[in-house]
């Protein structure tokens, strides 16, 4: 199981946490301005690159905020832990 160290309410299992998708891809601004097929690529296309990337997580069963952590998903290993909009 995936340890999460979360900024507010320390180390918790993954399991207390729901997965938010890569945190490099952003909704558009205005969805209704959007074509059918570029919605259909933020939709539904992402690539999935092997090694390190940033995830978007939501404690939902603890602080119920959003965190954005930066983890290799071939080892799992943790490399560093934000919050959404911060630099990185």
């Amino acid at each position: 199981m995936l340890l999460i160290p979360c900024p507010h309410c320390g180390p918790s299992a993954q399991t207390e946490f729901t997965y938010g998708g890569d945190a490099g891809v952003n909704r558009p601004e205005d969805p209704w301005r959007v074509s059918d097929a570029d919605w259909h690529a933020y939709l539904h296309l992402r690539a999935n690159p092997r090694g390190s990337h940033d995830e978007r997580w939501y404690h939902s069963l603890g602080c119920r905020r959003w965190i954005v952590l930066h983890r290799d998903v071939s080892t799992h290993a943790i490399a560093g832990i934000g919050l959404p909009g911060e630099a990185r």
